[in-house]
């Protein structure tokens, strides 16, 4: 999808999460594949608006495409709906279409719950953040429970139809003149209830078990940026899709660099020498040496700008510059050598 995401809900970029809200349903509404069986571009469209509301409404997915466009989320591991059928964006939106519309079935079937979001607080170097990196992350999660095989029942048993909903899940509620839908109070969307439970996982049909998750970072990813990782969140019953995993970014602080943006801050030493008659000093970057300039007459406190040597920008726009704010250091103690050349110095200034 290239469209601009604003576009596509037909609102201002200024917009707040109530005129999101209603732009989308709307939109939504008009193109939902119940509304316009066997018309694909109303699916396809229907599946655009879907992604430009679950981004937009997203305060973090929000001010990341803001500043850096699609490409942006994209670097952070943002794949958007991509090839994902309907269905899939209803388990991924299901509650807002609950909301909306009172759907929650598709072909006259219960869509099974979706497994809840999970949100792992990842530490990382600064260094990290410049040259990016993947990691390996233990994630808990449940498996299905070997004695029940995920049933939730005990040997022998089974689960059993619901007798409030007859297995569907939901139940039809009366608000006047309007028939809602809603989530069956007793088997709480399952569409089956179980008498026995299995005393292995007391019912819930499920064990934790730790799994690995690798994950990619990107070069110039930031404090508190998100990396979204599909299907990697709570396994879900009853066969619904799993949630998503959500890597929050935390960068450890180092003793030379400050990072500002896409630029990197630092000090360099000079002595008075250097500062007046200019020199070239090796300086070491997180990634090594590099020369620095020291133009003739530099000032204490002045800031030497080398251009490329900062943070990658996530958008590929290159990369910021490393500034260099300059101290002079004053030797405490003179030779008698280097006493009566300054003072040579100070009668030659007075002249």
């Amino acid at each position: 999808m290239s469209a601009d995401l604003y576009e596509l809900l037909g609102v201002g970029r200024g917009a707040d999460a109530q005129e999101l809200k209603s732009a989308y349903r709307k939109l939504a509404m008009q193109y939902h594949p119940d509304r316009n069986p066997g018309d694909a571009q109303a699916e396809e469209r229907f599946k655009q608006v879907s992604e430009a509301y679950e981004v937009l409404s997203d305060p973090q997915k929000r001010r990341l495409y803001d500043q850096y466009g699609l490409e942006g989320l994209r670097r952070q591991g943002y794949g958007g709906f991509g090839e994902s059928n309907v269905e899939d964006i209803f388990s991924h939106l299901g509650d807002i279409f609950g909301d909306f519309f009172g759907f929650g079935r598709r072909g006259g079937r219960t869509r099974a719950p979706r497994g809840a979001d999970f949100r792992y607080d990842l530490a990382i170097s600064l260094k990290d953040c410049l040259t990016g990196c993947q990691r390996t992350l233990e994630i808990p999660r449940d498996h299905p429970c070997e004695t029940c095989k995920g049933s939730g029942a005990a040997e022998g048993t089974a689960p059993q139809r619901c007798a409030t909903c007859a297995g569907h899940g939901q139940v039809s509620v009366n608000r006047g003149f309007i028939t809602m839908a809603t989530t069956c109070p007793r088997c709480r969307g399952q569409g089956t209830t179980i008498a026995k439970p299995c005393e292995t996982c007391s019912g819930s049909g499920h064990k934790t078990v730790k799994g690995e998750v690798k994950i990619n970072i990107p070069p110039g990813i930031d404090e508190g940026m998100k990396l979204r990782v599909q299907g990697q969140g709570e396994t879900a019953p009853a066969g619904g899709q799993p949630g998503d995993l959500y890597v929050v970014i935390h960068v450890e602080e180092h003793p030379r660099f400050e990072r500002h943006a896409a630029d990197l801050v630092s000090e360099i030493g000079v002595d008075m020498v250097q500062a007046c008659l200019g020199d070239t000093i090796t300086f070491e970057t997180l990634e090594g040496s590099i020369p620095v300039e020291i133009k003739p007459g530099t000032q204490p406190g002045a800031t030497v700008r080398v251009a490329g040597q900062g943070m990658p920008r996530l958008d590929g726009g290159g990369r910021g510059d490393l500034l260099l704010q300059v101290g002079v250091k004053i030797p405490r103690q003179l030779t008698d050598a280097q006493r009566t050349l300054l003072e040579e110095f100070r009668a030659a200034t007075a002249r």
